[in-house]
Parts: C-alpha cells; sequence; structure tokens
C-alpha cells in the first residue's frame, strides 16, 4: 500500500475524531481499511511462506499451513 493512501486513513481518522465524517468520507475510510488489512494479510501469507524451522540437528524444514497434510 503506498504512503499516500496510509496518510488518508490517517486524517480521515483525525477528522472522524474531531468533526465527524460524511457519509461519503466513510465509505472512503471504509475501503481505505479494507485495502490496508488485504494488503498487511498477503505481506504477512508471504513471510511465513518463507518461514523454515531449524531443528536441534540443525536440519531445515519448510513451516506448513495447518490446511497441509504433513
Amino acid at each position: 500500500m503506498v504512503q499516500e493512501k496510509i496518510d488518508r486513513i490517517n486524517a480521515l481518522a483525525r477528522k472522524q475524531r474531531d468533526t465527524g465524517l460524511t457519509e461519503e468520507e466513510k465509505r472512503e475510510q471504509y475501503l481505505l481499511r479494507r485495502e490496508y488489512i488485504e494488503s498487511f494479510k498477503r505481506s504477512l501469507v508471504s513471510q511465513l511462506e518463507n518461514t523454515y524451522i531449524v531443528e536441534p540437528d540443525g536440519t531445515k524444514r519448510k513451516l506448513k499451513s495447518k490446511d497441509e497434510k504433513p
């Protein structure tokens, strides 16, 4: 997510606390927040897909998802 969108999320949050938001601004805030959350999830999944467990004997094994069969 680009910094301009994060800045807009923060600006809308400040405005919401100070004066309140119009219906259009509430919708924009909702959409931007959803986009931010999805971006965060994608980043986390990507990081976990590249995570390995180092066993005591020094061998490495890929971290598996709960959905994967052993």
